[in-house]
């Protein structure tokens, strides 16, 4: 951490230029609206969700509801790193960033979308051991563990994103310093750099075995494992209210491993295109937003709980 903040110091006086979400400029005020709109909309549900669970002890104390909890809470955070960029650049394109601003941006989205990565296999770890082994569940999944797995995911996202950033800050940029996105993003910086990188983009695709590749390895192991338990079920019934446990959670890991792994697949020092905005709309803005709605629309445990807060019976 110490070298990351020597090094951001040493180019405080280096500008970005993000060019933002569109050219457009006579749609700029529709996608503003559009973005602020959804932008208080997933505050608004994750902020919901995350208070429904701290203040009811019957969900607070379940592992899923825990690492849901985690979950909308690092979705408001997620959000709040790249929308404000998104939100400028649509009011006054194109926008200028500091450097300390850039690099902080980029290390906080790292350590974000590391640790979502990490929390959604550890959430499909849950559901394996509450399918796989349910006589086991309250010993696999006591507290301790629980608080391991959160704790270890949001540590295993900010480490990875100290090396990162660290070796991103580590690159001299000779200028025009202008990023085709509306956030600093990885591959758009390491497209402006004028200093061998080599060693940046090693560093990136092992992180990204590690990281990523990792965690969707032990989702889809946990998943499979879940499968062939389903199948073996000798009640349509059971196997209907077992698949229900995971199908949200599948749903959503389903999509964001999609769109990260299709984005980030190619090698990181290339031009950034329009594509790449917008898939980053959609694992930045549209992911954190149907979360919960995936998760809590056919939740009855939720709907019980919204509606006795609510005072609705």
């Amino acid at each position: 951490m110490e070298r990351f903040l020597q090094l951001a110091n040493r180019s405080t006086d280096q500008d970005f230029i993000l060019l933002g979400l569109s050219a457009r400029k006579d749609i700029w005020v529709g996608l503003f609206v559009i973005f602020l709109t959804l932008y208080l909309l997933i505050l608004l549900e994750n902020m919901l969700v995350l208070y429904l669970i701290i203040s009811h002890r019957e969900l607070f104390h379940k592992p899923m509801y825990f690492f849901l909890g985690n979950l909308s809470c690092l979705e408001m955070c997620y959000v709040s790193v790249t929308m404000p960029s998104l939100l400028m650049g649509l009011r006054s394109s194109p926008c200028r960033v500091s450097y300390s601003s850039c690099m902080a941006q980029l290390f906080l989205f790292i350590s974000l979308i590391g640790t979502k990565c990490t929390l959604l296999a550890s959430m499909a770890y849950d559901r394996y051991v509450a399918i796989c082994c349910p006589l086991h569940y309250p010993v696999l999944m006591r507290p301790q563990v629980c608080w391991g797995l959160a704790l270890s995911s949001w540590m295993g996202g900010l480490l990875a994103s100290v090396v990162k950033t660290t070796c991103i800050a580590s690159l001299s940029y000779c200028g025009p310093n202008v990023l085709n996105h509306f956030f600093c993003d990885i591959s758009p910086l390491l497209n402006l750099s004028c200093t061998h990188v080599a060693l940046t983009e090693l560093v990136d695709f092992i992180s990204a075995i590690v990281i990523f590749c990792g965690s969707l390895l032990v989702s889809l192991a946990s998943y499979v494992a879940i499968g062939r338990v389903l199948i073996q079920m000798p009640s349509a019934a059971a196997s209907h209210k077992a698949l229900s446990t995971c199908a949200s959670h599948f749903l959503v890991m389903g999509i964001f491993y999609s769109v990260i792994l299709f984005t980030y697949s190619r090698p990181s020092h290339i031009k950034s295109t329009d594509l790449n905005k917008v898939l980053s709309v959609i694992y930045t803005v549209a992911t954190p937003m149907c979360s919960p709605i995936i998760y809590c629309l056919r939740n009855r445990e939720v709907h019980a709980v919204l509606k006795k807060t609510l005072h609705l019976y």
